[in-house]
């Protein structure tokens, strides 16, 4: 008799329930990113009114320079936004990334490899769709990375404007996207954005970050001792010829992000919790505020889509983004044959994909380093940027209104909490307890049916008044 053949191990779910801690975890991180992604759409709307309404003055205030000459920080506001306040913005990108290798998606690497592989195709793709147009049209090379960013914030703002509450597991992916995004981002700019290095200062910030090390390691606590040290590193980093935005990358990722016994959050999770509001609310916008600020005369829009190098860029975010994502996510599935959530549909992922191609921040910070000392292009591939992220914006948005009522349906499935414990009912349903719960619950429903019913019976059989 022939031995029965072995049952084959169940294939893996993409893009399936997360577990509760970290759904939570994303819903308060999207949050905060959502309330500044808005925020970042209003100070992008204020930029480009002051530039195009009063050029002079937004010039003026960009180009205002301060700072101790002495320490070679004598900066324009601008400088300053770009490489001082989106320190904070890649110090939180550090301290998600950590997080996420040590508590979240990219732990196992089973798992990981879904978002990795998305993320790099949705990198791989934009810059190879620049290079073919700027090829084709003669036009430079340098911004191939431009298109290659993803933001988080204004992509979760356009969420919140259209009304669209994705459900937990396309949430998470999209932030664990961005994340990943970061990342590779930070090693564009670190390997191909870095000038003529000062080996002084860059020996200096290494110390100093060493320092930083060792009193994170021996526990050592206090703001004061941390903002000095930390300031004192981005300094170096900055006079080092590295991009200053590294320092904060790097001081991220030296928090530790796992629990301990006795901790409900990690001091990672704390100080990013108290920092993520000052990069979303504060940093990010008044970024935004002094690299936005673009021309929008008619000549120039109409140049976007006939100078190679824009149209490369407009191209990337809106065809390479949507195409690199979601092949590298389909690819990826199919080899390692895993199936698609039965809740969700490749539609969805397409259009998380589209959503993607909103690249703001990075995109911007890119274009300004790619064609440094150029102002005209610089200009030309902001706006470039602004109208590429507009129209995956615009067609992400109609994606997504088409399995709105999907999404809406699966949220209130997520957030239900029939018998009060404060866990959605989803997470229960394996515990006997919860079915205790909801059986006592539908006692006393019926209870109260049947006594109203009753009184109900017992007004009829009431004869009438005195005629």
């Amino acid at each position: 008799m022939a031995a029965p053949s072995p049952t084959p191990p169940p294939r893996r779910t993409v893009l399936g329930r997360l577990p509760l801690p970290e759904r939570n975890y994303v819903a308060e991180a999207l949050r905060t990113e959502t309330v500044g992604g808005v925020l970042l759409l209003i100070a992008a709307v204020a930029a480009l009114l002051w530039a195009n309404t009063f050029s002079d003055s937004y010039d003026s205030v960009s180009h205002f320079h301060f700072g101790p000459g002495s320490l070679g920080l004598d900066l324009s506001v601008a400088h300053w936004a770009a490489d001082g306040l989106l320190a904070v913005f890649f110090f939180v990108a550090g301290v998600e990334l950590k997080r996420e290798l040590v508590a979240g998606e990219l732990r196992d690497p089973k798992a990981a490899a879904l978002p990795v592989v998305a993320a790099l195709c949705g990198m791989a793709v934009p810059a190879l769709v620049y290079a073919v147009t700027t090829t084709i049209g003669g036009g430079s090379m340098d911004g191939w990375a431009v298109p290659t960013a993803t933001d988080i914030a204004f992509a979760l703002a356009v969420l919140a404007v259209i009304g669209t509450s994705l459900p937990s597991a396309l949430r998470a992916f999209l932030l664990t996207l961005a994340v990943v995004d970061d990342l590779f981002a930070i090693m564009i700019i670190a390997v191909f954005f870095t000038s003529d290095l000062n080996f002084l200062a860059l020996g200096g910030a290494v110390a100093c970050l060493v320092v930083f090390h060792l009193l994170l390691r021996f526990e050592v606590k206090g703001w004061y001792i941390y903002v000095p040290l930390a300031l004192v590193i981005w300094g170096l980093m900055y006079n080092s010829g590295v991009h200053a935005t590294i320092a904060g990358v790097a001081m991220g990722l030296m928090l530790r992000c796992s629990l301990r016994e006795g901790e409900k959050h990690s001091p990672g999770e704390h100080i990013e919790h108290l920092v993520r509001p000052v990069s979303a609310g504060v940093a990010v916008p008044l970024f935004a505020l002094f690299a936005a600020g673009v021309s929008l005369k008619g000549e120039e829009l109409a140049g976007v889509f006939t100078r190679p190098e824009t149209l490369g860029v407009v191209l990337g975010l809106v065809v390479g983004k949507t195409v690199g994502i979601f092949g590298g996510t389909y690819l990826t599935a199919r080899f390692t044959k895993a199936e698609l959530n039965k809740d969700l549909a490749w539609a969805d992922v397409l259009a998380v994909a589209s959503l993607a191609g909103i690249g703001f921040t990075v995109s911007l910070l890119i274009g300004e380093l790619a064609f440094e000392g150029d102002a005209e292009m610089v200009n030309e591939i902001k706006a470039a940027v602004l109208i590429g992220s507009l129209i995956a914006a615009l067609l992400a948005c109609v994606l997504l209104r088409l399995r709105v009522r999907k999404y809406r349906a699966l949220c209130e499935d997520e957030e239900r909490d029939e018998d009060e414990s404060g866990i959605p009912d989803v997470y229960e349903q394996d515990d006997p307890a919860y079915h205790r719960r909801m059986a006592a619950i539908h006692e006393r429903k019926a209870a109260e049916h049947v006594r109203l019913a009753e009184q109900a019976g017992a007004a009829r059989d009431e004869p009438d008044g005195p005629a």
